[in-house]
């Protein structure tokens, strides 16, 4: 069924408002939007209803809504003055009184056949939709999405379909679960670009192209002094935010609909377990990750991501008192760099094991660097890389890292890291107040994030907030039940000057036993 109305037609099985012979750019919410106010013109739709329809019973802005009704009126000719189409009916809502006629399809589209599936997470990127009216603005759009494209292509383990491929819908307004089905694809990209003067305002969305429903949405607003600048922030902001968002996504759909047990689904529910953060979860993912190197020897991802989970359980004092661990997971991340030197994931992660468990932990920075070099919008690579460049006394160096790292990812779920590495950067710069808030922001988001007890403790010791320090030491030995001082110095690398000595003053006055 499409829908007449004016000089327009609304044809929602192909997505698509068209007058005349033209196609008219919309946003998908603002065409969701035009097409139940068609279907429903019988009557006042409220707000409740919108949002139920539109953004399935999600709670927006009172501004976000306005602005998608102005902008379905904007498409079909009318204004928030003339009402002429959609009328806004005080204190009740909304609706559509233009005179519409209903007709069915007049011409089939050939089906077009399915492109078989990828063996992990891809992603198609289409074209940007120029919003601002003037077709000269199209280079931007088109800029914007190619550089995303490019960018994208750098993270390991995702599959990025090409421009030429992604590019035939430019200008078409389809179905994302038919672009999925098309070309092969669990996840699809897509946003618009609006220009206002000198002004620029971009909006993304990163969609599940199985069920529709948004994973990431984002606006990013700037001036068009230099161009090529916002084109790089913005590029590197939706990478970066992203690629955590298709790891978490990626986990909870293998988790939905469980596959045979292959090293690739091992990987998956390893990282999962991986995130929850807990010793029991820990171990639990190197058994996984065990399996999956059972299945797939050469499966670098898993090798990196053994040793990574090692290193994670290292620094949390939840590690086996064998220490043989030590050693295996040192070599197998060197192994996995060896089979994958060019994958910036698995480079990361090696990396961190080795700084943190190898007897040589000087290599570790030129591992991270080589993987920034692959990837350089990866925050987990920046935050942790600025960790160790903060351990290895480059405290400036450091911190500039993470807070480009939080500046690209500012909703990263697994945030704690960067405020617990600041907090360390912090006491190394003698800014108490600022390792003791860091180390609380760390702790709000992770409570057994030893690493923001243990600096939070030095903290309060060195400004003299004993019972405090005190009452924090207890809650970090519930999860180290054997932490000493002398075990941790030996345990964690400290560069050389006087940090592990205020550690170790510190742990030892809060009543960690030496």
């Amino acid at each position: 069924m499409v829908y007449c109305f004016d000089d327009f037609v609304l044809d929602p099985g192909r997505r698509e408002l068209r007058r005349g012979d033209d196609l008219v750019a919309m946003e998908p919410q603002v065409f969701d939007l035009l097409a139940f106010l068609i279907r429903t013109r019988e009557r006042v739709v409220s707000r409740d209803d919108i949002l139920a329809e539109v953004w399935g019973g999600r709670i927006v802005s009172e501004a976000t809504l306005a602005s998608r009704i102005s902008a379905a009126r904007s498409a079909i000719g009318d204004s928030g003055e003339a009402q002429r189409l959609i009328r806004t009916i005080p204190r009740k809502g909304v609706r559509f009184v233009g005179a519409v006629r209903e007709q069915a399809d007049a011409v089939q589209t050939p089906a077009v056949s399915a492109a078989p599936a990828f063996d992990g997470p891809a992603i198609a990127v289409l074209p940007f939709t120029n919003m601002s009216g003037d077709p000269e603005q199209d280079y931007f759009a088109d800029g914007m999405a190619e550089d995303i494209i490019t960018a994208l292509s750098r993270c390991s383990g995702l599959a990025v379909i090409a421009r030429n491929s992604s590019f035939i819908y430019k200008g078409k307004a389809v179905d994302i679960r038919t672009v999925g089905r098309e070309l092969g694809v669990g996840y699809v990209l897509e946003g618009s670009v609006r220009r206002a003067g000198s002004r620029l305002r971009i909006n993304g969305q990163l969609i599940d192209a199985a069920s529709g429903a948004h994973l990431w949405a984002e606006r990013f607003d700037g001036q068009l002094d230099d161009v090529f600048a916002l084109q790089d922030r913005i590029t590197e902001s939706i990478v970066a935010a992203i690629e955590p968002t298709l790891e978490l996504a990626e986990g909870e759909r293998r988790r939905a609909t469980p596959p045979l047990p292959d090293a690739y689904d091992l990987l998956l529910r390893a990282a999962s377990l991986r995130d929850a953060f807990t010793s029991d979860s820990l171990a639990a993912a190197t058994a996984c990750l065990d399996q999956a190197l059972a299945i797939d020897p050469a499966c670098a991802p898993a090798m990196a991501a053994w040793a990574y989970c090692q290193a994670l359980r290292h620094f949390q004092g939840w590690s086996a008192p064998d220490e043989t661990y030590r050693t295996a997971a040192v070599a197998r991340a060197w192994q996995a760099c060896e089979h994958a030197p060019g994958d910036a994931q698995v480079l990361w992660m090696a990396a961190f094991a080795i700084w943190n468990m190898a007897e040589d932990i000087a290599p570790a920075r030129e591992l991270f660097r080589r993987s920034l070099a692959i990837n350089p919008n990866s925050a987990m690579a920046l935050t942790l890389s600025g960790w160790i460049e903060i351990m290895a006394g480059h405290t400036a160096a450091g911190r500039a890292m993470i807070e480009r790292a939080r500046r690209l990812n500012p909703r990263d779920p697994r945030g704690w890291f960067a405020a617990g590495a600041l907090a360390i950067c912090a006491v190394a710069e003698d800014d108490l107040a600022g390792a003791v808030q860091w180390a609380e922001i760390a702790l709000a988001q992770n409570r057994r994030f030893a690493v923001a007890l243990r600096v939070l403790i030095v903290a309060l010791v060195r400004t003299g907030e004993m019972s405090r320090a005190g009452e924090v030491a207890r809650q970090l030995l519930s999860l180290e039940p054997h932490l000493t001082v002398s075990e941790f110095l030996e345990r964690i690398p400290f560069p050389a000057g006087t940090l592990a000595t205020t550690y170790a003053e510190a742990l030892r006055a809060a009543g960690v036993p030496p």
